[in-house]
């Protein structure tokens, strides 16, 4: 568990920019690609399109999405300085319906079959094949 030592509580700043937190929590690896995911409308800041220089304070509810997962977390401590994993994690809080959704998801992509075209040129024998289905069977 990291310590908090009082010049750090002291030192938090009131406001911060929406794309400088995100990298600080790190969600996204870079502020460039913060900015490009909030650009794109991918993040929604207490219900709403925002910009990335829109200042949040505690409390503000960000929706955002990252690669198939939609993820609903709450400002709990703002940070201007990327840390380390754990110490980025007491950033927000992600609400119950939000880990719900993301794990039914989950299931539902692990369930479906994974079909992945091959990687190699059908043979002979898979050829005559695709042949006979795409002539439908008029043998």
């Amino acid at each position: 568990m990291p310590k908090t030592s009082p010049e750090s509580v002291s030192n938090m700043p009131a406001k911060i920019r929406l794309d400088k937190w995100l990298w600080a929590a790190r969600f996204y690896k870079t502020r460039a690609i913060a900015k490009q995911s909030i650009e794109g409308g991918k993040v929604y800041c207490d219900g709403a399109r925002s910009k990335p220089s829109k200042e949040i304070t505690l409390g503000t509810r960000i929706s955002f999405r990252q690669g198939f997962d939609e993820k609903t977390v709450i400002v709990k401590a703002l940070s201007d300085k990327r840390k380390s994993a754990p110490e980025a994690q007491l950033l927000y809080e992600e609400t119950a319906e939000s880990i719900k959704r993301r794990e039914a998801r989950a299931a539902e992509r692990k369930a479906q079959p994974n079909q992945r075209p091959s990687s190699t040129r059908p043979n002979k024998k898979q050829r005559r094949m695709i042949q006979r289905f795409k002539q439908g069977d008029a043998d």
